[in-house]
């Protein structure tokens, strides 16, 4: 007789060694699928029975069933999809919904939007070949986001809608941020969670109680048992169901996570705007999780052509959208790359990395010149450290979320990235472990002759799947789930030995990079931290948009270890069968097994369990992280009122870029001269927005028209102005269109466009005594008088013969 202690050690070493992941199940026919069901070889015998006999109560049996089953399969083919476009939907009408209103006809008065409106501007002017040179002096600039907008006021106008710039600038943003960032990052959670579901421990340890009724051996099939056995495949089913629908409604708040944190896509419309690498940003989940596919092909060496030209079709649209966005990809890659890569593939991605390196090296020397490359400690000399230390690695763990839900958001990264190192490294640990293969043979020594023929009777119910070798099994423990590569199968979809382990810890490593230039951008200074955070300007807005793509992940990754932790520990709690359950002959080498009454009984315990205390608390706690997020958001609600005070026309500061004044101003000054003349002023007092206004044709369209480049007007002009000498003035601005040139003069430099290092070259343009000595020269002619808006306000013409 077996000894009290010892059923649940052998019913979880036989389940082990008939183990194989739901896929290989459904696949290969050790759980037949059939409209959507799971049934046991029990059952397939049974019906079998039933047809040859026509026993009409089996008949009838076999007709209440089938109805059953159509729902689930249906269920599992809609659920992913009804899940993702529910939570993507939702994603969407957060962004809207948080979206200023007051940025739909007036644009947004910051530092870098005229160039982006310009830019637009330039493509509805030009059409889509000015998409090479966007920039006034004609070089390049990353399209990708403002070739969108002119597309959206194309297939506008084409159902007889006027959409402005501002408008089509908008709607851009809102579908890259609330549709394109979310269906990113919920494709990439999922990636991450199909590859650590992969041999669910409670769907296979379930499947196997429910095979574990009296073999031929010990006892022929009975009515009783088979229809024991059906109540028990029934029970499987419903498991089965549930868990997939469990898991799948987690998969509504990932699109919304995704869009919770003011550190995207918010923060980057607020600063700037960074439209373009924000843009990029909210593409680069795609071209992430196409090129870990591209690994797992690699691994596989099945479809890498396939997987290869989707990952550089990807690589191509994010570069175009902007180039600086490779940083962020290859900071996050990098753990990847060298857990999950061949020896020479890694050392060929690093020599691409530093031919990269090298070529942005030789790219800012030769584009910026400065005095100061050599010393590094003396880069980004005007920037200040905002938060502390502590602040500063707080804003990670919690991923700019506040309050409760940054809190809550905290503690389930840090609990859930230890579980998964647990559950992952336990596998791990139990997979290489030679001991356990004696204990598996210590366990089924006595019963090897049963053993191997339930194995034979698998792999003859399983066509296409090698018989497996009992001698290196791994014992079932609470945390260890089957694992397909036991088997010699040659599908690329099996997983690599300790995949969950090296998920973990690249993800992991991933967040502490990303963690590491955060913290070197906003509290560190010196040297080091130049060097690690210039890749993005140490510009604390363009890093923080890496936070959401790795903590989102491991925390996505973390919550489904705890709820399979828990759901695992509760399934072994409540599965203690008795030893009275177990059936045994006197041979050494038989199998037990539990009888058909203490089967159902078991798998009923194990569902109620394992099933839905992990899963529906996993659930919870993301929909109230989920939820709570939209409720607690005074970051994000000082980003929409910081960006609604920025498009306002009511300033205290009359000299501020875009007043009601200047609004007045500059719709005169555009009704006399016109579309086509030329018009010269200083950018930094809002004139350049008559650009996309008014349509105005600005020589300083952008406040950084760059200077330095050769064969460009902008700065002959500057340096003629500010000569003083009347007939440079004139020789320099005359040649520059046929149409004539106008100045316009709207005084001071505007408050909020001081930290443009590169101001003082306009100071010339709001000189007043060079201006007044201009005009008794008659280099310049007043035609409009604006003092009553403003001191000193007036539009002139230069005196060219024409």
């Amino acid at each position: 007789m077996i000894p009290e202690n010892r059923p649940l050690s052998m019913v979880a070493a036989l389940a082990t060694m008939e183990s194989m992941t739901s896929e290989h199940i459904t696949n290969t026919g050790s759980v037949m699928a059939n409209h959507g069901s799971i049934q046991t070889p029990a059952q397939t015998q049974l019906r079998q029975d039933g047809s040859s006999n026509g026993g009409p109560s089996e008949r009838k049996r076999d007709l209440r069933w089938r109805p059953a089953m159509l729902h689930p399969a249906s269920l599992r083919v809609l659920l992913p999809w009804i899940t993702s476009i529910i939570g993507i939907a939702s994603a969407l009408c957060l962004v809207i919904a948080w979206f200023p209103s007051t940025v739909w006809n007036t644009p947004i008065v910051s530092s870098d939007a005229p160039a982006h409106y310009y830019f637009i501007r330039r493509l509805l002017d030009e059409g889509l070949g000015a998409a090479l040179h966007l920039w006034p002096h004609n070089s390049f600039y990353p399209p990708l986001f403002h070739v969108c907008a002119y597309f959206v006021i194309k297939i506008a106008a084409l159902f007889g809608v006027q959409c402005s710039i501002y408008a089509a600038f908008n709607i851009t943003w809102i579908i890259a941020s609330g549709v394109m960032f979310p269906s990113g990052m919920l494709v990439l959670c999922r990636y991450f969670l199909q590859r650590w579901n992969r041999g669910n421990p409670i769907s296979n340890l379930i499947s196997r109680i429910s095979q574990a009724s009296p073999t031929s051996e010990s006892s022929s099939v009975s009515e009783s048992s088979n229809v024991s056995n059906q109540q028990v495949s029934s029970a499987v089913n419903r498991q089965y169901n549930a868990t997939f629908v469990l898991q799948n409604l987690i998969g509504l708040f990932v699109p919304v996570l995704a869009v919770s944190s003011v550190c995207h896509p918010y923060g980057l419309l607020n600063a700037g705007p960074l439209i373009a690498f924000g843009f990029a940003t909210s593409l680069l989940p795609f071209l992430i999780a196409a090129t870990l596919r591209l690994f797992d092909a690699i691994a596989a060496r099945e479809h890498i052509v396939k997987w290869l030209a989707i990952t550089a079709a990807a690589g191509v649209v994010c570069l175009v959208a902007h180039p600086r966005i490779a940083f962020t990809y290859a900071l996050i890659l990098v753990p990847f790359i060298v857990l999950r890569l061949p020896w020479k593939l890694i050392l060929g991605a690093f020599i691409a990395m530093c031919i990269g390196a090298v070529a942005f090296v030789a790219l800012m020397l030769t584009s910026f010149k400065s005095d100061r490359w050599a010393n590094p400690a003396s880069w980004f000399h005007s920037h200040q450290p905002s938060k502390n230390l502590w602040e500063s690695i707080l804003f990670c763990f919690t991923d700019g979320l506040d309050g409760f839900p940054a809190i809550l958001f905290a503690l389930l990264l840090i609990a859930g990235t230890v579980a998964a190192f647990v559950c992952a490294s336990r596998r791990a640990a139990v997979r290489s472990s030679d001991s356990l293969s004696a204990a598996v043979f210590h366990c089924g020594s006595r019963f090897s002759a049963d053993a191997d023929a339930l194995v034979s009777d698998a792999a003859v119910s399983a066509p296409g799947v090698s018989p497996v070798s009992t001698s290196g099994l791994p014992a079932a423990s609470c945390s260890d789930a089957a694992d397909v590569s036991l088997f010699a199968s040659s599908e690329p979809s099996r997983p690599r030995r300790n995949d969950r382990l090296r998920d973990v810890i690249a993800l992991t490593a991933a967040f502490l990079l990303v963690t590491l230039v955060y913290v070197c951008t906003v509290t560190l200074v010196g040297a080091l931290p130049n060097i690690i955070s210039a890749p993005w300007y140490r510009d604390e807005n363009r890093i923080m948009t890496m936070l959401p793509l790795v903590a989102l992940l491991l925390l996505v990754i973390g919550v489904n270890a705890l709820s399979e932790c828990v759901s695992v520990c509760a399934a072994s709690a409540s599965f203690v069968p008795s030893a009275s359950s177990f059936s045994a002959k006197n041979s050494a080498s038989s199998v037990p097994s539990l009888s058909s009454a203490s089967a159902v009984s078991s798998v009923r315990n194990v569902s109620l369990a394992s099933n839905w205390i992990g899963p529906i608390a996993a659930f919870l706690v993301i929909a109230i992280l989920a939820v709570s997020a939209q409720i607690v958001c005074p970051s994000r609600t000082a980003a929409r009122d910081a960006i609604i005070a920025h498009s306002s026309l009511n300033q205290s500061d009359p000299n501020e870029q875009l007043t009601e004044q200047k609004i007045t101003v500059l719709r005169k000054v555009m009704e006399r001269t016109g579309t086509q003349a030329t018009i010269i002023s200083d950018p930094l007092n809002g004139s350049m927005y008559a650009e996309t206004l008014f349509n105005a044709n600005m020589l300083y369209p952008i406040i950084n028209a760059r200077t330095d480049v050769p064969s460009v007007p902008f700065g002959k002009v500057e340096t003629a102005f500010a000569s003083g000498d009347g007939q440079q003035v004139l020789g320099t601005v005359c040649p520059l269109t046929d149409a004539p040139e106008y100045f316009l003069t709207m005084g001071d430099q505007a408050q909020s466009l001081q930290s443009f290092p590169y101001r003082a070259q306009y100071d010339s343009f709001h000189n007043e005594e060079l201006i007044d000595a201009y005009v008794d020269g008659g280099t310049l002619v007043k035609v409009a008088d604006y003092s009553q808006y403003g001191q000193g306000w007036a539009l002139y013409r230069f005196g060219c013969a024409d």
